[in-house]
């Protein structure tokens, strides 16, 4: 009789456990989704209400061969203000009302931004729009692959698009956005600066396409934006605790004021979203030129390392 009990409490303990494990598990993707992410499941019940727009924010050649059905595409070119000598400054808002309105996308739509690459793209036009003071805007978790994964439907076919009028908030807050005049004073003042980029790219080993000369922003600490996500896996956000782990080893407290940076602000909005919207992160801006713009400037100081 006494292995029955023992065996009937086993049972109990382990489905216990699995409960608990699963509850954690939907703990965190809550906690993940109140912070502008949105898994594949939940999207997958939504999908087809009229007021989501699904964006596919990589480049036009990939969108063809395979997207979401009845997304429509963006491309980080789409959102920059060609008036520059080099690339990669946001757009401006007349710009971004003007492109969403070809795209058939209306004011009160929510917006739902997926790539393919740990939402490295995707969180760019997060921050634009956030310096817009538009937060009706989610990412996809896992991106196109977590859709495929549960059965989502994908296309070849492009989105049947009927032209809108889309209007941004009056007032943009700029409230993630940093120019290069306040990274010079950030550096005379000491204000700490994470430089997103690889390693080789910080110490100048290589110079990236657009830059006019390697190298970093004098004082800038490293740590590569892809350490937040399973890089070489699914491409998932890590958990809260191993990113806890990986900026808690910076030395930063969650209040001090944070810039970062890598080469054309993409990755390092990126980092934006997740130690402001993650990890609770009270002061962070981004560079919105970043290398890019800084490494065109002669009269702003850089740094190489001594060994290239």
């Amino acid at each position: 009789m006494n292995w029955k009990i023992n065996s009937i409490l086993f049972l109990l303990v382990l489905i216990s456990c699995k409960e608990e494990q699963k509850n954690e598990t939907n703990n965190e993707i809550k906690k993940l989704e109140s912070s502008y992410l949105i898994e594949a499941n939940i999207l997958k019940d939504i999908v087809n209400q009229p007021n989501i727009k699904v964006i596919d924010f990589r480049k036009k050649d990939i969108y063809n061969n395979e997207h979401i059905e009845g997304a429509v595409n963006i491309w980080r070119r789409d959102i920059e203000d060609a008036s520059y000598d080099y690339g990669g400054i946001m757009a401006s808002q007349t710009q971004i009302e003007t492109l969403f309105g070809k795209l058939g996308i209306k004011t009160d739509d929510t917006l739902v931004i997926y790539d393919d690459i740990g939402l490295c793209d995707a969180s760019r036009l997060w921050w634009l729009l956030q310096n817009y003071n538009f937060d009706n805007v989610k990412m996809l978790h896992g991106g196109i692959t977590s859709w495929k994964a549960i059965g989502g439907k994908v296309t070849k076919q492009s989105t049947i698009i009927n032209n809108t009028i889309f209007k941004l908030p009056e007032t943009s807050g700029m409230k993630y956005f940093v120019s290069k005049e306040s990274v010079l004073d950030a550096i005379k003042n000491k204000v700490v600066i994470l430089d997103t980029r690889t390693p080789d790219e910080f110490s100048g080993k290589r110079q990236k396409k657009g830059a006019a000369k390697g190298g970093r922003i004098p004082t800038s600490i490293h740590i590569d934006w892809a350490e937040a996500v399973d890089y070489k896996g699914d491409k998932r956000l890590k958990t809260i605790e191993n990113l806890k782990q990986i900026y808690n080893k910076l030395n930063i407290k969650k209040n001090d004021p944070i810039i970062v940076y890598c080469h054309s602000g993409v990755r390092s909005s990126h980092t934006t979203f997740v130690l402001t919207q993650l990890l609770g992160y009270t002061n962070v801006k981004n560079y919105d030129g970043s290398w890019t713009e800084w490494s065109h400037f002669n009269h702003l100081p850089f740094e190489t390392n001594n060994k290239l």
